[in-house]
């Protein structure tokens, strides 16, 4: 292929990504402010060993000749997993949005997307009120327990020297790991019934969780507990507002 028609799709490509971050920003921006708030609420407590294991592996196999704070710090942030991880996102919101946009076509289907919608509003509200998260699936019960047993099976050979394209490999594998606050996110990026919609909302989303990961992985458990408690402090506000922003958008499909 041509230099020429390389950048020519490329820009196509961009072009076609603006008009979306334009015409879908309210469910990029629901999603990027979920991964934020439940990055601390939820992701470092959840995602934070694997990145700590990472973090170990790596930096146990570097000399101490070669140990500088740069190498400490590259080693640290597991950038490779957290690429993988926003591929897996990607590609499940991808997947997510195109089944529901064929469903949603059907005669007599065309409530689907403001049922996600009214969905994932639900459930961000559960993290928001004491309570009312205790009715909601926190890890797809036990199916899945056993998918996320065979998801950890078949990653735990990447653990042993996580860089590279087995860091990238590892986090592709742990984004399939049963979460509950990705089923919410995964229900918004569905709603849209655009493929294209529901990967650049999910990967909002990945890039959203990054901060309590990259403090988790920085400077241990600790920085992600001061994170947490700052983000606890605010989660039940931002969170109600968003759920509240998502009933809206259900509500005007519904209309």
């Amino acid at each position: 292929m041509e230099p020429s028609s390389v950048l020519a799709f490329l820009h196509a490509g961009l072009a076609q990504c603006a008009v979306v971050i334009d015409r879908d920003a309210g469910t990029l921006l629901a999603l990027l402010t979920a991964g934020l708030v439940g990055g601390g609420t939820h992701c470092a407590g959840m995602c934070g060993p694997f990145v700590l294991a990472q973090v170990t592996a790596r930096l146990e196999r570097l000399p101490v000749a070669r140990m500088s704070e740069l190498r400490r710090l590259t080693g640290a942030a597991v950038l490779p997993y957290h690429l993988g991880r926003a591929t897996s996102y990607a590609g499940i919101g991808a997947v997510a949005a195109l089944v529901a946009g064929h469903l949603g076509a059907l005669p007599g289907l065309k409530w689907l997307s403001a049922a996600l919608l009214a969905f994932a509003a639900l459930f961000f509200l559960g993290f928001a009120v004491k309570g009312l998260a205790a009715w909601l699936p926190a890890s797809g019960g036990g199916f899945g327990r056993w998918w996320g047993d065979r998801v950890a099976v078949a990653a735990r050979p990447l653990f042993g020297n996580p860089s590279g394209w087995r860091g990238y490999g590892l986090g592709v594998a742990l984004g399939f790991i049963p979460c509950g606050l990705l089923y919410g996110a995964v229900a918004v990026a569905a709603a849209s019934g655009d493929p294209l919609t529901g990967a650049l909302g999910m990967l909002a989303f990945a890039l959203g969780t990054l901060p309590s990961l990259l403090a988790v992985g920085l400077a241990g458990h600790l920085a992600g507990l001061a994170w947490r408690g700052a983000v606890l402090r605010a989660a039940p506000v931002i969170m109600t507002v968003n759920a509240g922003v998502l009933a809206w958008m259900a509500w005007r499909l519904a209309a």
